[in-house]
């Protein structure tokens, strides 16, 4: 999941999945603008059958934080 995950990221940044990190912030480290991590949400959410509310939007800052959350939500918490 976690591959899959840095996968999609990439298409969305001038980053390789093998360069993502855990620790990369999306906006300060990555450029991405708020539409695309909009979109990319929801790609996120179509590809791993999840959902997000508002708050888990807010709270998503690191690759780190979606792959924790991401993970969660597959578990149905």
């Amino acid at each position: 999941m976690e591959q899959q995950f840095k996968e999609i990221l990439a298409q969305y940044t001038d980053f390789e999945p093998s360069a993502i990190t855990n620790e990369l912030r999306f906006r300060e480290d990555m450029s991405l603008s708020s539409l695309d991590f909009m979109t990319l949400l929801g790609e996120v959410e179509d590809t791993f059958d999840v959902e997000f509310d508002e708050s888990d939007a807010t709270g998503i800052f690191t690759v780190g934080n979606a792959i924790e959350l991401i993970r969660r939500k597959m578990g149905n918490e």
